[in-house]
């Protein structure tokens, strides 16, 4: 390995063909921005954030049953920080709450557990949201449900997986050099989730850590491919190539593939998961939420997350404490992350 200082030299003094590479995983969306690396680059590397944070590719219409659901009768909805700001079609969950609705934040999915057996007649709905990386905790979630007995839990899914966005991504018209392919989804999934569309699209693949020095040499490291196929792990302490079998058993043994709505982005084939119709007692009503009524309001979260625009140019680009569109809602988010490290503006 290069030292540092130089890489970060060389990658400053780049002046070869035009390079785009996209990193989808918000986690390092947020490193790269905290760390200031897009600001390190030559003007000819550019690099853009893809649909890497869940809460962000969450359709309205999710948002819209939730909250419907958490205004029901001796129905509690259950949810991370992030959910509770991003607006449906008419509101959020935060809004629904100050308005009388049922609604409790948790840092974990298994608190839920407790407050089921606390309090048995009221029926608690999971926001199960996320992607590789989360879908073994919920797998565990209804595994633990099963073992108790415990029937007045449900989940409400928006779970997602990589490859197939990836690849829709990839099948459209842009100009990607390479990827930054994230780092929790490959340790389960494993590296090799990605040597398919490395070969179907001729692009490298550089899998990497959260620390900014990793992502520097992973930048680097796609430069010096310049476009050529490949996938590269540069996070071996925690990734494989076959990735987490027993958790990718897990997740198998009570979820299915299904088609899944990305926002602003439409339907994608098979790049969901579902609870598989023998669990479907523990299914709040997850089918046939498809709708993205948001995309009408003037954000620009589906161009952004395709990484088509950067967030600064959304029209509704404004501060994180009146968020507009779910990219600014969420930490991970890629127009928060932009103007908490005034990235992309002087």
């Amino acid at each position: 390995m290069r030292d540092l200082r130089e890489i970060a030299k060389e990658l400053a003094r780049y002046d070869g063909e035009p390079l785009t590479f996209m990193e989808v995983c918000g986690t390092h969306t947020a490193s790269i921005s905290k760390n200031g690396i897009a600001d390190m680059l030559s003007p000819k590397i550019r690099l853009v954030s893809g649909p890497g944070c869940p809460v962000c590719v969450t359709v309205s219409s999710y948002i819209d049953r939730l909250v419907a659901l958490s205004m029901r009768e001796n129905t509690c909805v259950v949810t991370f920080g992030d959910m509770l700001r991003v607006r449906g079609s008419e509101k959020s969950l935060r809004e629904a709450s100050a308005e009388g609705a049922n609604v409790r934040m948790v840092y974990s999915p298994v608190e839920v557990i407790k407050l089921a057996e606390d309090d048995p007649r009221t029926e608690y709905v999971f926001a199960a949201v996320g992607f590789e990386t989360t879908a073994p905790v919920y797998a565990i979630l209804v595994e633990e449900m099963i073992a108790r007995s415990i029937s007045n839990i449900k989940l409400l899914t928006a779970l997602k997986t990589m490859p197939a966005v990836i690849d829709r991504i990839c099948s459209e018209p842009n100009a990607i050099s390479g990827f930054i392919a994230p780092g929790h989804v490959s340790v389960i999934t494993g590296s090799g989730a990605f040597e398919p569309l490395s070969d179907k699209y001729g692009l490298p693949f550089v899998v990497a850590g959260f620390e900014g020095e990793e992502l520097l040499a992973a930048v680097y490291a796609l430069v010096r491919l310049k476009g050529r196929a490949g996938v590269y792990n540069f996070y071996p302490r925690a990734v494989s190539r076959e990735g987490n079998l027993k958790a990718q058993e897990k997740v198998a043994r009570y979820f299915e593939p299904c088609d899944a709505a990305w926002r602003g982005m439409g339907v994608i084939p098979m790049s969901g998961i579902r609870l598989r119709p023998e669990y479907a007692a523990f299914d709040a009503g997850s089918g046939g939420l498809l709708s993205d009524a948001a995309i009408g309001n003037g954000c620009s979260c589906h161009e952004v997350i395709a990484g088509r625009i950067s967030p600064v140019e959304c029209p509704l680009y404004g501060s994180p404490d009146d968020p507009q569109g779910a990219c600014m809602v969420s930490s991970e988010g890629s127009c928060f992350n932009y103007f908490e490290n005034k990235r992309g503006r002087a």
